[in-house]
């Protein structure tokens, strides 16, 4: 290491190499601890698509297996604050608040769009954690209306955005 922090972190990025990735190609977490604690926020989305009237029965609380949204949301939430379990290189982040919403896009009837957001106060950014609640909270959805349509599909699945840290805001436009 020839420039940067003890972290590895700057010079990483500086030579174009992955930050979680030793020059001798070994996987290794990275050490965020000479990191300043900024309040950071991430979005991420996903969507489940299916029939209509599948959409339908999400939104009106009226599936077979109940409240898709509600118990989608509680999984979301869970998610956010589990993914250091399910993500090896992850650190864990005190997570100062998650929200996962549903909505019908605009421009389609047979579609769920989901929502995530997290938030922390901390030395690393929460992009992860907010992936982890949309997909989840997709993945509820999915288990939810399985019977009704083995088709369905979990699309999209993306950050939108993120605040703070040294590398500052960014949105997908």
């Amino acid at each position: 290491m020839t420039t940067g922090d003890r972290t590895g972190h700057t010079d990483a990025r500086v030579e174009g190499r992955l930050t979680h990735v030793r020059a001798d190609g070994s996987a290794h977490m990275v050490d965020v601890s000479d990191k300043p604690v900024t309040a950071r926020t991430a979005t991420a989305e996903s969507t489940v698509a299916t029939r209509p009237e599948v959409v339908a029965q999400i939104f009106d609380g009226d599936l077979p297996k109940g409240d898709a949204l509600a118990v989608a949301r509680v999984a979301g939430i869970m998610a956010a604050k589990k993914t250091p379990e399910l993500v090896p290189l992850c650190h864990p982040l005190p997570i100062s608040g998650v929200t996962v919403d549903f909505a019908r896009p605009a421009d389609r009837d047979d579609a769920v769009h989901i929502r995530a957001t997290v938030r922390t106060t901390g030395v690393t950014g929460v992009e992860m954690e907010a992936l982890t609640a949309a997909s989840v909270a997709a993945l509820t959805v999915y288990d939810m209306i399985k019977a009704l349509d083995r088709g369905a599909q979990i699309t999209a699945t993306r950050v939108v955005e993120k605040a703070g840290g040294v590398s500052g805001d960014w949105s997908r436009g």
